[in-house]
């Protein structure tokens, strides 16, 4: 997975410590918090790809918690996984009720742990995997940075590279110029939508010799899409 933003919420500090090793060691990056508000806090600057989120917090409950990213629009999509010490059927039902994508009980493994997170991710965040992606007679490959059409190799700028690799893995869905600012820029990154539309007409340019560039559609008044229609 190519640096997923992991936000752990955990309230024991050599827990939270021992969770940042092993995601750091995992190649992710760690965002950490302590309880419900300085999470909130992460959220606003650094907009995680995945929650790791305990059940046990100080003044609310990990589960409250996750009702809550699922009400928020910024927050709804993101997976979470819950943590926790109980192993009871009936709380792993009501923690995967509460929004979670996965559940695991205390103590578990720093594998076990891996394993689940890059499950999740490649479900819910496939622009992340270093997996290759092919659409439209369209090939790109994230651990070689190259993009090929029907054997042709096609020029890209690191921008145009990471949106067509965002539309390649989320093909006939429309985003919005804020929406691909979000998941291509980051949220940390302050530039003006207009910019969006630059880089597309970048990514058509350099798709145009192959005569490509026809799958980066504008739907007037929503934003774009890659469709292979």
């Amino acid at each position: 997975m190519m640096n997923a933003k992991i936000l752990i919420v955990e309230d024991e500090p050599a827990i939270q410590e021992l969770l940042t090793f092993n995601v750091m060691q995992a190649g992710f990056l760690a965002l950490r918090a302590e309880d419900a508000d300085s999470a909130w806090l992460q959220i606003r600057s650094h907009l995680p790809d995945l929650i790791l989120l305990d059940w046990m917090l100080p003044n609310t409950s990990g589960v409250i918690l996750a009702k809550q990213f699922r009400a928020d629009a910024r927050t709804k999509d993101i997976p979470i996984i819950i943590l926790t010490a109980r192993g009871d059927e009936r709380d792993k039902i009501l923690g995967l009720e509460s929004g979670a994508d996965d559940y695991i009980t205390k103590p578990f493994s720093p594998r076990e742990l891996m394993a689940r997170i890059r499950a999740v991710l490649r479900r819910h965040v496939p622009q992340m995997s270093e997996e290759t992606v092919a659409a439209g007679g369209l090939e790109l490959s994230p651990t070689s940075h190259r993009v090929t059409a029907k054997g042709a190799g096609v020029e890209l700028g690191p921008t145009e590279f990471r949106l067509l690799h965002f539309f390649m893995t989320h093909a006939e869905r429309v985003y919005s110029r804020t929406q691909l600012l979000d998941q291509v820029w980051g949220t940390q990154v302050f530039v003006e939508e207009r910019t969006v539309d630059v880089h597309i007409r970048r990514l058509r340019a350099a798709l145009e010799p192959v005569k490509m560039d026809n799958l980066i559609q504008t739907v007037r008044g929503s934003g774009y899409r890659f469709s292979t229609s």
